[in-house]
């Protein structure tokens, strides 16, 4: 049976990973999730990700998650915005602040996956996929 909806089992995985302080992660493989990851990383919120196959053979994405400290993540929390049942979209002059510019909002645009601020200088609207802080 199908996941519904990749995204969110995606961010799921990477903030209880991030709760119990886990090194790294894995993850359905999917060009968005790929993406999403990119953006992850290009933002500072992961050190990395890799493409793994795990132990029936499939291919995985593997995240690799990453700390300020023993104490501190650097990812404090990661939501959803735009789900299977509410779409939400956005134009460019009103994507969204994220905690007045400290978080991170992921689009999805006309081209490609970019964060709130790149969408907003290439004055380019689309789905709001997640916002991270």
């Amino acid at each position: 049976m199908g996941m519904t909806d990749p995204i969110a089992d995606m961010l799921t995985r990477i903030r209880n990973a991030n709760n119990v302080r886990f090194k790294n992660v894995d993850v359905l493989l999917s060009r968005i999730n790929l993406n999403i990851a990119k953006v992850l990383k290009k933002s500072g919120y992961i050190s990395g990700y890799d493409i793994k196959k795990d132990a029936r053979g499939h291919q995985v994405l593997r995240i690799y998650l990453r700390y300020a400290d023993a104490k501190r993540s650097v990812l404090t929390s990661i939501q959803r915005v735009s789900k299977p049942g509410r779409r939400v979209y956005a134009r460019s002059e009103r994507i969204p602040k994220v905690l007045n510019g400290y978080g991170i909002a992921i689009l999805s645009t006309s081209k490609g996956i970019l964060t709130d601020k790149e969408a907003s200088e290439s004055k380019l609207g689309g789905e709001v996929l997640c916002n991270v802080w």
